[in-house]
């Protein structure tokens, strides 16, 4: 099938002015789903019978685990960007080791929900359980997807596919991978001092 654009540099070009939009418009969305879902809860928690707990404490631990993170893809940005693509790659591999330990630790903090009769659903489930267990799964499913685009970042790079000339792959996934950051730090305040 032949390209559509006469030259490597062409299709390049192409994706420096596409992917970086592309990516903005899927945040939006999920900014948008994440508004919903708050505002859902201000106006449920509103209507009474609602039932006050404490945030679990490895959330705060996690909460470090993802800002420490962020830290470490904005290196690997940093290092693509200067051409340092070794950097870079190890980089992106603390990052990933760092997301997945991120989604262990909320599914800690899921047990110990669960441990302390804190439910998703159930006979013994309350809206305020409810909705907590959902905002803290839909963004992990977010992180989930943010994991694997860290893992097929970071195989790119150890397979040398990123260069000086062409890291958009990098800073792509960072774009998302910081968003996910910001989002996660939002939750956990809102969650924190809106119960």
């Amino acid at each position: 099938m032949a390209s559509i654009y006469a030259t490597p540099e062409e299709a390049l070009d192409a994706k420096r002015k596409t992917a970086v939009p592309m990516m903005w418009i899927g945040i939006v969305g999920i900014i948008m789903f994440f508004a919903g879902l708050t505002s859902a809860y201000v106006v449920r928690q509103a209507q009474g019978d609602w039932l006050y707990f404490d945030v679990p404490e490895i959330f705060y631990l996690s909460t470090g685990i993802i800002v420490v993170s962020s830290l470490t893809m904005f290196m690997a940005q940093w290092f693509a960007k200067k051409g340092s693509m070794k950097a870079a790659t190890g980089a992106l591999t603390v990052t990933t080791v760092l997301g997945i330990a991120f989604l262990v630790t909320q599914y800690e903090g899921f047990l110990d929900l669960v441990e302390n009769g804190i439910y998703f659903t159930g006979v013994e489930s309350n809206a305020s359980g409810s909705f907590f267990n959902v905002l803290i799964w839909a963004h992990a499913a977010h992180v989930i997807s943010g994991v694997f685009a860290l893992i097929f970042t970071t195989i790119k790079a150890l397979l040398n596919k990123y260069s000086v000339e062409n890291h958009i792959g990098i800073n792509v996934c960072g774009i998302y991978w910081h968003f996910l950051d910001v989002l996660w730090i939002y939750l956990i305040l809102f969650l924190v001092f809106i119960r």
